[in-house]
């Protein structure tokens, strides 16, 4: 066995260095998490540039390649050891296709059968802040080329689970099997297709289970204590507003508290938007209903909006709108809206955003 052992690490070493060397010689490069060409939308930690950190759900990332395949190179914190984080892939605005990390380091091969020509790659990040980050580390690509001019038009979400599209997507998972998160697709959540029918880039600030007063899952946050941050669920990292100064604000909260205290709700809510407008001077911002509401909490969220809109409307602030749904959507996991749901609600609010703002 003795004699066997310099012979086994020859050829160990050997098939090393022909890995490393085809590796090096496949013609791709790599290109940086920081390299310019590359566009990020959401909010992201940026305090290493080389390792742009991502928790919120709806993050994406886009960069514009030339050839045939590419490489996405990423990091999962991977949070006790068996927390995985979705990813949506897009190639050239196409049917997204979704992955899932597989440990720490992950090296994610773009599907083979592209054309030799030039091609655009959007990456989003499915799943929720408490499952835990990703790591952008870079992509591999025979070139990178630059994006072609964004969209004018921003929209920010704020929200709850419904928002972050929490237990809507069953094409792979079913309801109640496998982790909880195995459904959450942020990509195809209402308030990405709402975006995504507007040419406008979103942003989804929500966090499942968060409540305006009143959070559930034994949550120690809620949504007026963490609307400013980067790390939701773990209120820190503080978001810097002026990087992303959106055209419309959407706030899809009341799911988790319940019926609460008209007064305290509504003053709550009302010192929210008040806090918001000094960060957005220039936003509509609209109030909706719950697109899970049954019909005890309906009415209750409808006359909170009614009494909130009409007050700030009255004291001058004229671009605060309000929006009820038209009916329940609750056919996902959990009471949530499934994905077909999400764009039905999705095509409501772009009709009544296409109103506000005569897009």
């Amino acid at each position: 066995m003795m004699k066997r052992l310099p012979c086994l690490f020859l050829i160990i070493l050997s098939n090393t260095f022909l890995s490393f060397a085809s590796h090096k010689n496949d013609g791709l490069k790599f290109f940086k998490a920081d390299d310019r060409k590359i566009r990020y939308v959401g909010r992201v930690d940026f305090s290493d540039r080389l390792k742009p950190r991502i928790w919120a759900p709806g993050v994406y990332i886009k960069a514009k390649f030339k050839g045939p395949y590419c490489e996405i190179i990423l990091n999962d914190e991977n949070a006790g050891g068996h927390n995985l984080n979705y990813l949506e892939i897009v190639i050239d605005g196409d049917k997204p296709y979704r992955v899932q990390t597989t440990g720490k380091e992950n090296v994610i091969k773009v599907p083979g059968g592209l054309s030799d020509t030039e091609h655009t790659i959007l990456i989003c990040k499915d799943t929720e802040s408490n499952i835990g980050y990703i790591d952008f580390i870079g992509l591999r690509c025979e070139q990178l080329l630059p994006l072609p001019t964004p969209p004018k038009r921003k929209i920010e979400y704020f929200g709850d689970s419904i928002t972050s599209g929490t237990g809507m997507d069953q094409s792979v998972i079913a309801c109640d099997k496998g982790q909880w998160y195995d459904q959450h697709n942020a990509y195809m959540s209402y308030g990405a297709r709402t975006s995504r029918n507007l040419n406008a880039d979103w942003q989804l600030s929500a966090l499942a289970g968060v409540g305006l007063l009143h959070s559930c899952c034994n949550m120690k946050v809620v949504l007026p204590q963490i609307y400013d941050k980067v790390f939701l669920a773990a209120d820190s990292v503080s978001w810097g507003f002026k990087n992303y100064q959106p055209d419309v604000v959407t706030i899809c909260i009341g799911q988790n508290d319940g019926p609460q205290d008209s007064t305290l709700f509504c003053s709550t809510y009302v010192k929210l938007i008040t806090s918001m407008r000094q960060h957005y001077p220039k936003a509509d911002i609209i109030c909706l209903t719950s697109p899970m509401a049954d019909n005890t909490l309906l009415p209750v969220l409808k006359r909170y909006l009614i009494g909130i809109t009409a007050y700030m409307n009255a004291n001058g602030d004229k671009k605060i709108h309000k929006y009820f749904f038209s009916k329940q959507y609750h056919n996902g996991c959990g009471g949530h809206p499934d994905l077909d749901e999400h764009k039905l609600i999705a095509d409501e609010l772009t009709a009544y955003i296409k109103e506000v703002k005569g897009w």
